[in-house]
């Protein structure tokens, strides 16, 4: 093979294709070994899987970082992980983060409940006022973080002058990209210097692991892996292996999923049953133009409102039988969730409410089913 530049379906399979030897197997090995024989006299190229070097490891990291167009990647035990330490590795004690109001409950909890506690201070800036972003940058700024396409409202974040201000005052831009894969949208092409994501959703596929990764320059992912070494949040190598299995299909389940997606939003938004449907492919989404015109494919996920509320909601998810009620999302079955006991818990009410949240919303994770048979489920629920 030569050195061109493969597509996403051929890296997540092969990565960088190379020629096998005779008798070579065509699925990797599981190497479920926690330590490897090391060479004497010299502390370089010692295997431990507590490293993050474990091969299955290393093979995952070199797909996800050619998958986003970036120089190394690694893979950690969860994306909370990711996102802990994708941050620790560009803040230090005393510094100032930027972020994105539009974000992730669970992320919102560790910027205000754990940050706090290295003296990090964070500003919330509303990306529909993008003024916020350079009026929010201090002395001690270092780094801005966004969420797109966010959680649950599918909003779309434009990145261009989100990065122009990054790299007016040298800060870190890290964008956590989950909703998309790096098949529908990679950050490092529109401006930013860190990808962050949650393996547990679309890069793995089938609900049965829990992985993080991140992505972004050499030195970047140097101190990540220095980090986990000594806060131990290592992937371990059948984690790691079932990843890889999943990236494998993720160009094909990820073309499945974004004509699920909108072929339930299209439904959904015609349904009387519903106020409102939020999906970025379509015509009334807030952000239906930016979205058509950096993501490649629209992703798998509905925001639903129910004219009932949460009554409406709790009669939907009684009724469904197709459709799992679970939290997380992005496996190959529907799956569907109420922010207000999942993602966003730890939020208030009142605050959920101003984000647009209402009690009742309802996350669906359009799985790979056919997408008919997911319909008929949910109008099935409805009517009875």
């Amino acid at each position: 093979m030569t050195d061109r530049r493969h597509g996403p379906s051929t890296t997540a399979i092969h990565g960088v294709p190379r020629r096998r030897p005779e008798g070579a197997p065509v699925a990797p090995a599981i190497q479920q070994s926690s330590t490897f024989v090391n060479p004497v006299g010299s502390d370089e190229h010692i295997l431990y899987s507590r490293y993050g070097n474990n091969p299955n490891q290393l093979e995952i990291a070199r797909k996800y970082a050619l998958l986003e167009g970036a120089e190394e990647a690694i893979f950690l035990a969860s994306g909370m992980a990711a996102t802990a330490l994708a941050h620790l590795a560009v803040l230090r004690p005393g510094d100032h983060l930027v972020s994105s109001s539009w974000i992730y409950g669970g992320t919102q909890q560790l910027f205000d409940q754990e940050l706090g506690r290295f003296g990090i201070e964070i500003t919330y800036v509303g990306p529909d006022q993008p003024r916020g972003w350079r009026q929010s940058v201090r002395k001690a700024t270092r780094a801005i973080f966004i969420e797109t396409p966010t959680n649950p409202l599918m909003r779309v974040v434009d990145l261009a002058p989100v990065a122009h201000v990054a790299r007016e005052f040298g800060l870190a831009l890290l964008v956590d990209a989950t909703f998309a894969s790096p098949i529908n949208f990679r950050p490092l092409e529109h401006g930013a210097d860190v990808a962050i994501t949650s393996a547990t959703k679309y890069l793995n596929g089938h609900s049965d692991v829990i992985a993080g990764a991140v992505a972004g320059s050499s030195s970047l992912v140097e101190e990540v892996t220095r980090l986990l070494r000594l806060w131990g949040q290592a992937i371990d190598p059948h984690a790691a292996w079932l990843v890889d299995r999943g990236m494998r299909t993720l160009a094909l389940r990820m073309a499945r999923h974004n004509a699920n997606g909108l072929a339930v939003a299209q439904w959904a938004a015609a349904h009387k049953a519903f106020t409102t449907v939020h999906y970025p492919g379509l015509p009334s989404h807030p952000d239906a133009k930016l979205a058509k015109k950096v993501l490649d494919g629209f992703g798998g996920m509905v925001g639903l409102e129910l004219a009932g509320g949460p009554k409406a909601a709790a009669r939907l998810l009684q009724r469904i039988k197709l459709v799992t009620h679970a939290p997380s999302l992005a496996g190959v079955e529907t799956l569907v969730s109420e922010p207000r006991f999942t993602s966003h818990s730890g939020i208030s009410p009142k605050d959920r409410a101003a984000l647009g949240i209402p009690d009742g919303f309802l996350r669906l994770s359009c799985g790979i089913e056919d997408a008919d048979d997911i319909i008929a489920d949910l109008e099935e629920a409805l009517s009875k």
